[in-house]
């Protein structure tokens, strides 16, 4: 099966393309969200806050990597992209920079990755092993050899205790008395 004819089998899943297009979304925004923040503090503070630009620029170079990330999903034919776990956590840390709708679409994003339908796609369009839904049976061992118990020992022979007799003297001497 190749990549490069679409058919039904090769359709993208509706939830993909909701994760490319939020995922395209948040990167325009955090592109705007980091070149107006860091702009906002460069020209608030009469270029002194020049210092916190390489600080403020790091949304903008987040939202550069969801947008190529996300016009990789976008594309047809597809391709081979593995789902980045690592942009969407990077979506959820940018809360620290006061980016709220790229943290929602980090946590929604990693939700969706976690769905069958989205496990099937990407293995599907990386050429990997789909897991069966059917477990596979694995061929019968033969038994091992039944082990003969060994033949008990001989039990001994029981003695037989013998009381010693009373003497006659201290039955006397115990009557007497």
């Amino acid at each position: 099966m190749s990549n490069q004819t679409l058919g039904p089998t090769n359709a993208k899943p509706q939830l993909i393309m909701t994760i490319a297009i939020m995922t395209l979304i948040s990167g325009i925004l955090n592109i705007l969200w980091g070149l107006g923040l860091t702009a906002a503090i460069v020209l608030g503070t009469f270029f002194l806050g020049i210092v916190c630009a390489p600080v403020t620029i790091l949304p903008a170079a987040l939202g550069i990597f969801e947008v190529i990330y996300a016009l990789k999903l976008l594309s047809d034919p597809p391709q081979p992209v593995q789902p980045s776990q690592s942009i969407a956590v990077v979506e959820i840390v940018s809360i620290i920079t006061g980016n709220i709708i790229s943290a929602g679409v980090g946590i929604l994003v990693l939700i969706l990755y976690n769905d069958p339908i989205v496990k099937n796609y990407f293995a599907r369009i990386n050429g990997q092993m789909i897991p069966s839904a059917t477990p596979v049976t694995p061929e019968p061992v033969a038994p091992p050899k039944p082990v003969l118990p060994k033949e008990p020992a001989p039990k001994p022979k029981p003695v037989k205790k013998v009381a010693a007799k009373p003497k006659a003297e201290e039955n006397t001497n115990t009557k007497k008395m």
